[in-house]
């Protein structure tokens, strides 16, 4: 009976024109995802896919296909029952694989067990490791042009990004010390750079990794390292030496986090396996949060991985030969194009021209794509100091690269800039 009495007083309060159930205003997105904005390249790559005919060079993948061995791998993994759960940390024989990965080509020496987590791709490390050092109002330093992914992470953190263009001096990109120490705030707490860069071919040197590294020591920053192309590099003593890791020179009490990925080296971005490096207590909470966004990545993906990083060399040292020479052939032929300065990356696969008087990248890369069937990405898409500029994904074979360097050239002898 009292609860009859009780929804008989609500009837007037329900049946009212101002009731809950009549408001015509809708519950809001957080702010924090509407503020991230879409993608540029993708927004250019949803046009792309429907047209027929396009030469792609704006995703950041190679179109050769995994290889087989490691296919293969992922089929036995299947057979052997890597179907089930793993640990949040990944396959502890994975882990080892990287941490003897680690010995061989930087002689750094890891804990598998406590300093490496394996993820869901190198986008995912990057997303739990920011998630672990920031808090809503915090600031990361951002060294750009950059791979959007990270400041939207940010973003998505309730966080800011402050970008800090890399000046080009002369024939290279350098680190702009000096607006980094005008950037530094009480709320900064990380500064996050890549190298090899995407989309500048950028290689930090290791005098400008020891001075990243002592100007976040010096700030009470942490230092993210994305490294994902650090195999893709060409100023080796040979084809297969990799970038120097900054974990060369960190200690192992650093503030220090890299974020690494098979995706790249091993023509495995469909396959989304990464790790992250970390201090033990980053490592530790990274791998507890892994639970409530992944779980953790594929477990016969990760027995393919492990194969990869054991067995591959070989394939991935036929595979920057080609990069090399696609490299090489692309910048001669931008030589040759009016008002085109493009300067020589060390390492990834990409391109990054800027182009004389050019004011709006991704116009220009949709004028591209409508008039001769071309896709690249628009600097724009890359942040501060991007403007003025496209990348070229060089990672195609030759009989997509020639006709996409002489339609592009076409275009610019026609085309009006603004």
């Amino acid at each position: 009976m009292c609860v009859r009495f009780f929804l008989m007083a609500l009837e007037p309060l329900y049946n009212s024109p101002n009731a809950w159930q009549n408001n015509t205003v809708p519950p809001a997105l957080a702010t924090s995802v509407q503020s991230v904005p879409h993608s540029r390249i993708r927004e250019l790559a949803e046009i792309a896919m429907s047209m027929d005919g396009v030469l792609k060079l704006y995703f950041g993948e190679s179109n050769q296909p995994t290889a087989e061995f490691i296919k293969q791998a992922a089929i036995q993994a299947l057979a052997d029952g890597y179907t089930f759960y793993t640990e949040n940390a990944g396959l502890p024989s994975l882990r080892r694989a990287i941490a003897g990965h680690y010995w061989k080509w930087h002689n750094v020496s890891l804990d598998p067990a406590d300093e490496i987590v394996i993820t869901a791709s190198g986008v995912q490390a990057l997303n739990v490791g920011i998630r672990c050092v920031l808090d809503p109002g915090d600031e990361a330093l951002v060294l750009t042009p950059a791979w959007p992914n990270g400041s939207s992470i940010i973003g998505m953190a309730n966080a800011v990004a402050v970008q800090i263009p890399h000046p080009l001096c002369g024939d290279r990109y350098v680190v702009d010390f000096d607006a980094l120490e005008r950037a530094v705030s009480p709320r900064t707490r990380l500064l996050l750079y890549t190298s090899p860069s995407n989309p500048l071919g950028w290689v930090a040197t290791v005098e400008e990794q020891q001075r990243l590294l002592e100007f976040c020591r010096r700030h009470r920053l942490w230092l993210l390292a994305d490294e994902v192309y650090d195999r893709l590099y060409y100023a080796g003593a040979k084809l297969g030496d990799p970038v120097p890791s900054i974990l060369r020179l960190a200690t192992r009490d650093d503030a220090v986090l890299v974020v690494h990925s098979f995706s790249k080296s091993y023509c495995m971005t469909g396959w989304r396996v990464g790790w992250l490096i970390a201090r033990r207590d980053l490592a530790l909470k990274a791998t507890q949060l892994n639970e409530f966004i992944i779980s953790h990545a594929p477990s016969f993906a990760q027995k393919a991985a492990e194969v990869a990083l054991c067995d591959g060399e070989e394939e991935l040292v036929r595979m920057l030969g080609g990069l090399k020479a696609n490299r090489d052939f692309c910048i001669a032929a931008l030589q040759r194009m009016p008002g085109v300065t493009v300067p020589k990356p060390d390492g990834a696969f990409y391109l990054f021209p800027k182009i004389e008087s050019l004011r709006d990248s991704f116009q220009f890369c949709r004028q591209l794509l409508e008039q001769q069937r071309v896709g690249l990405a628009p600097g724009v898409a890359f942040g501060a100091g991007g403007e003025g500029s496209i990348r070229i994904c060089y990672a195609a074979d030759r009989t997509v690269l020639a006709p996409a360097m002489e339609r592009l050239e076409q275009f610019l002898r026609t085309a009006e800039l603004h």
